[in-house]
């Protein structure tokens, strides 16, 4: 799940990675028993009549759901990652098209946190980060422990606008 080393700057190291919270799993988790209790009910139904090619369509129509409901959200939360590092943020998400976006902590302006009341009872929340760039702000949607993600953010930017500033005064 970590940032690879083939993608990491000269000195840098992971400080944190993590994914969206499992919540946004419920939904597909939920369409998975769904189809599986109402496919499983309509091939008991249609039973052995004929030649068996309801069966079969049946059998077609869960798979095509369960993979287009349950396994496709699956893989799209497994690959979607934020990692912080002691020099950057990079988001990188996409199962065949990978994208990224990367922001150095340098440029980093702002560092603020939202949870509404479902987030608060999950112990999640959205990070969103604001940099010296024309792009709207980075939203980190359904972090996890979002207060401990954003004390090490800040932390770490901080750390690095004092670094820069101290360089700046040799």
């Amino acid at each position: 799940m970590s940032l690879p080393r083939k993608l990491m700057i000269d000195g840098e190291q992971t400080v944190t990675d993590t994914r969206t919270h499992i919540k946004v799993l419920l939904v597909p988790f939920l369409i998975l028993l769904v189809v599986a209790g109402a496919g499983g009910f309509l091939i008991n139904t249609v039973g052995g009549s004929g030649s068996g090619i309801p069966r079969w369509i049946v059998v077609a129509g869960m798979v095509i759901l369960i993979l287009w409901g349950s396994v496709l959200p699956f893989l799209k939360w497994l690959t979607w990652t934020y990692t912080l590092t002691n020099k950057r943020i990079v988001e990188q998400k996409g199962l065949l098209t990978r994208t990224g976006r990367v922001i150095p902590l340098s440029r980093v302006n702002d560092v603020a946190f939202e949870k509404n009341l479902n987030d608060r009872i999950l112990g999640c929340g959205t990070l969103i980060i604001h940099d010296a760039s024309e792009q709207a702000g980075l939203q980190l949607r359904d972090i996890p422990h979002i207060e401990a993600f954003h004390r090490t953010v800040s932390n770490l930017v901080f750390q690095t606008h004092d670094n820069s500033s101290s360089d700046e005064s040799i």
